[in-house]
Order: C-alpha cells, then structure tokens, then sequence
C-alpha cells in the first residue's frame, strides 16, 4: 500500500510587495488578538521561521491585533523589540470610522490592513495616509512604493514562491 506525502502547507495573513512585486513584510493579523504572550510568541515565531527558510529578501513582519500594529525588522529575533508599534484604531479608523466601535472578524480586519498598506504604496485614499512618517522612518514607506499586496497566500512547504 503507497503512502501519500504530506505535504505540510503554511498561510501568511498578508504580504506586501514592493514596485518588482518582490515579497518586503509578511504579517500575522487576528482580530481576536494574541490569547496571549506565548500565542504572539508562537505567531512570531512561524513568521521568522519562515523568513529563515530562504525568504531573506523580506525585509519585515507585521504582528497586528485590534489593539496593536507591531512591525519588526525580517532579521530581528526578538518579539520585544519590534521596530514600530502602532495603535491600530488611530491607523483603521481612517479607513472606516466606526472601526473601534463594532465587532471586526479577520477576513475584514486583513482588508482594511491591507487598505492601509496600499494607501502607503500609492495614495489612493490621501496624500499622507496614517503613520506614513513613522513608516518612513522605518524603511518601509520606501520599499511599499507603487507595490501591492495579496492576503492569505497558501505555500507549500518546498514551494515557498510568494509571487
């Protein structure tokens, strides 16, 4: 009797793509939070892990909840020393209002991370989209410049094209 392979298969939440549609930040984004420091820690660690297997071109990961957008550098390897923390309901609530006053569920959460990252990349909403200075800072705003972004992209292990 043949034996299948497994083969184990891996979602990053959202990527983002440079102007060369290479792959800069990958990011875990859950609306209901991190249950807690060691869900975070796990949620961290699959990220670099991942960047570790190959993927060094990305130069950032972005850990997001309903209270916290936390960027850190691709190489870092310390979930506590993220490169910038923001407040997530001062970033989202640009892209919809009521953002920290209703109930958010993932699928919506990514899209509105996404609106965000887009509007860094090119202006579609505003001149000066939230925290596009402290973006700036970073290193980031310049490498999201005319890129785009695609959310739960499914790899395979062995396969870890993010095109």
């Amino acid at each position: 009797m043949e034996t299948a392979n497994f083969i184990p298969q891996r979602q990053i939440d959202v990527i983002a793509y440079n102007s060369e549609e290479q792959a800069i930040l990958i990011a875990e984004v859950k609306a209901l939070g991190f249950k807690n420091h060691q869900a975070k820690q796990q949620a961290f660690s699959q990220l670099k892990s991942y960047w570790q297997s190959g993927n060094r071109s990305i130069s950032f990961v972005m850990l997001a909840d309903l209270s916290e957008i936390e960027i850190f550098s691709g190489e870092s390897v310390n979930i506590s020393e993220p490169l910038l923390t923001l407040k997530t309901a001062d970033i989202l609530s640009y892209y919809d209002p009521e953002f920290a006053t209703k109930q958010i569920f993932d699928p919506y959460f990514e899209t509105l991370l996404e609106a965000w990252l887009r509007d860094l990349a090119y202006h579609w909403k505003s001149e000066k989209p939230p925290a596009s200075d402290r973006v700036e800072e970073i290193g980031l705003l310049q490498l999201l410049a005319d890129g785009t972004t695609k959310s739960e992209v499914v790899l395979e292990s062995g396969n870890d094209n993010l095109k």
